[in-house]
């Protein structure tokens, strides 16, 4: 017998084998049937609340969190028919769990590789992870999918549904699967066999009907689970990213508990695309992108100029306010400094050609971080120097792959608000700690309530993709998670994504659509202070070597800008936005009065604009608003004789007349706080 914990604080005493589907019917068949997977964890290793997973699997859309094997001693979700063969907590999970929706989605995208196989028997199959928004499933065709292709998948992905197909978990030997894959040619599948499993061991399978696919699982007890489903694009992707490698074609979907649900979603798609950046930015003359400069370059125009010096400003004050040293460093450097902190052989694909000159080879820099190196490498440093912190908003040159661009939020030049942080050992888990306090706020300020935090991790696996020992990165992953259970907050492991030289933790911002935007990041670092020699001098009088810690909160200052512009709209918080006021003479005769308004206004440290034009009043009243200008001041001559304004609150409409006095000092007490209310 094996003793099941359950949420409530019962135990109930049951046979090795039993599963979490037969004590859900114990309890209430009603139970049973709300329950979508279980959630185990050992007693003998039970993380608290702030532990690595929280209770949640890692995100599925890396390689490594889809395949890698499961850690025994950390809470994880298995499917109700898993026998239980040891004493356990146990809990159901119901569609009120965030991680249920998941496990749809993964089975969603198993059903629609079963449908596109029933269509369409010679694709060769990629992978298909659950995504925040939906999943989606990479194949292998010769022939592109139309969209009557795609209509034709979501309606056999129905069929497939219909029938209800029980879901399986099975195991094959790892040698006679690899022999099966090479010999129907499906190098994607070899891959990864191949990479994320052992020599000698099985391997697990998931078979619904007749389609059987690699997967570690779990999912929903059958394709009859999968209700509300929906085919939404196909997009291009190239084999392990690598556009050397076949190109796929990556089918999305999206996949929810309910119709109801699914309708909202859309509904918000629609929002959303009412807020494309890419939209606002033209409509709100804010920036554009030419194709004469080429794909990934920005060009910021006055009022998006203004909105960037702002956040600008208010990034440097506050480093320096909070002990950071103010640095600025060169666009390119010698292909010897890279080659020196491992970018030219760990990075290189990401980075642009090198540019011959009179004496050496160049390249622009993808990171400001080697420089920062050199500055702090150029004077001797005592214990007592430690924390050096310097900070930049730098320029920096990453080679996006055409396709990959998008606006703001993905161009191959951005500034980045980058800082680097020298210490101790002693001194990394209060450095790291602070700068998570730094991105708190700046989320609050720029009027974001609400974000999730991941911790990514290595694949000790692929030792070609990161440097340093293993004895490092423990102590790194272990630094980092000090840290967040320390301050209380919940967060996901995220295997194999961390960056070459150490683990980081990534803070997403979640928007006012409920949609996660990857800004933040804090990244500890072992591996260039040992690239470089960096040394200080105890207090023992010995040459120490240093860590680093890395940060850059608004993580680029063009894609924190997107998402500011999509957050609100357009209609920006007054601090922010780029025309404060807009001032409305009623006639030609009241230009005067507008001219000493203007300057009272601006006297004040507003930002105004006045239209003199002769138009009517409401066509000028119109075209402020539009622009989503927060006030509209109109005035004739009762207010000039009185001293006031008319006031009109950008989605208020007309707030009557106000001294100007008055109003001032409404308006800087709203910027001084930094509201995000009018």
């Amino acid at each position: 017998m094996i003793a099941i914990h359950l949420p409530d604080g019962s135990i109930r005493e049951v046979p090795q084998g039993t599963t979490p589907l037969d004590i859900a019917n114990s309890i209430s068949p009603r139970l049973a049937s709300a329950s979508v997977v279980a959630r185990i964890s050992p007693l003998a290793n039970t993380p608290g609340p702030n532990s690595a997973h929280d209770g949640q699997p890692p995100d599925g859309q890396s390689e490594a969190a889809m395949y890698a094997a499961e850690n025994a001693s950390a809470p994880r979700l298995v499917d109700l028919s898993t026998p239980l063969t040891a004493d356990a907590r146990l809990e159901l999970v119901t569609e009120k769990d965030p991680d249920a929706l998941k496990v749809v989605r993964h089975s969603a995208a198993h059903v629609m590789a079963t449908a596109v196989l029933e269509l369409f028997p010679e694709t060769r199959l990629g992978h298909g992870p659950a995504t925040d928004s939906g999943f989606f499933y990479d194949f292998h065709r010769e022939k592109p999918f139309t969209p009557e292709d795609l209509a034709a998948i979501e309606a056999k992905m129905a069929e497939v549904v219909a029938r209800d197909e029980k879901f399986e978990r099975i195991y094959e030997p790892r040698e006679q699967a690899l022999a099966e894959f090479e010999k129907d040619g499906d190098f994607m599948k070899t891959h990864f066999v191949t990479r994320f499993t052992q020599p000698g061991s099985d391997v697990s399978f998931y078979r619904n009907g007749k389609f059987i696919d690699f997967c570690r699982g779990p999912h929903v007890p059958s394709t009859g689970r999968v209700k509300a489903v929906k085919v939404t694009k196909v997009a291009g992707a190239y084999w392990l990213g690598d556009e050397k490698n076949p190109q796929l074609q990556r089918i999305y979907g999206t996949a929810f508990f309910s119709k109801k649900d699914l309708d909202a979603y859309f509904t918000q798609l629609e929002e959303a695309a009412r807020r494309d950046h890419r939209l606002l930015g033209k409509q709100l003359d804010l920036f554009s992108i030419q194709e004469l400069a080429g794909a990934g370059r920005s060009g910021g125009h006055p009022r998006g100029a203004i909105i960037r010096k702002i956040m600008e400003d208010w990034m440097r004050d506050e480093c320096l306010r909070r002990g950071y040293q103010l640095v600025y460093t060169p666009h390119v450097a010698r292909v010897n400094l890279w080659q020196t902190s491992g970018h030219e052989g760990f990075y290189a694909n990401n980075m642009f050609t090198p540019m011959e000159l009179d004496d050496a080879s160049y390249r622009m820099k993808p990171m400001n971080c080697p420089f920062h190196i050199l500055i702090y490498k150029n004077s001797p440093r005592s214990y007592r120097d430690l924390p050096v912190r310097y900070a930049e908003l730098g320029n920096v040159y990453r080679y996006e792959r055409s396709g990959t661009m998008h606006g703001l939020l993905r161009v191959r030049g951005f500034t980045q608000d980058d800082a680097h942080i020298f210490c101790m050992p002693s001194q990394i888990e209060s450095e790291v700690a602070a700068c998570i306090d730094f991105a708190e706020a700046v989320l609050k300020t720029f009027g974001f309530s609400e974000y999730k935090v991941e911790l990514s991790t290595w694949d000790p696996k692929d030792r070609a993709h990161y440097a340093g020992s293993d004895e490092n990165w423990n102590l790194a992953i272990q630094s980092l998670d000090n840290v967040l259970k320390a301050k209380g907050i919940p967060y996901k492991t995220i295997p194999g994504e961390a960056a070459f030289y150490g683990p980081k933790i990534d803070v997403k911002l979640v928007d006012v659509l409920g949609r996660l935007w990857q800004l933040s990041t804090v990244q500890f670092d072992f591996n260039l202070p040992a690239r470089f020699e960096l040394e200080y001098v105890g207090e023992d009088g010995e040459r120490h070597q240093p860590v680093m810690v890395h940060r850059a909160l608004f993580g680029s200052v063009e894609r924190f800008f997107g998402v500011l512009i999509e957050h609100y709209a357009g209609a920006f918080p007054l601090w922010l936005a780029p025309v404060q006021i807009g001032l409305v003479p009623i006639s030609e005769r009241h230009a005067a009065y507008a001219g000493k308004l203007e300057a009272e206004l601006k006297a004040a440290g507003l930002r105004v604009e006045v239209d003199a034009r002769n138009e009517k009043m409401n066509a000028k009243i119109r075209d402020f608003a539009n622009q989503k200008t927060p006030y509209i001041l109109v005035f004739g001559d009762k207010e000039e004789q009185a001293g006031t304004v008319s006031v009109r609150t950008r989605g208020k409409g007309d707030q009557g007349s106000m001294p100007v006095a008055e109003f001032i000092a409404k308006c800087q007490a709203l910027v001084t706080s930094q509201s995000t209310e009018l």
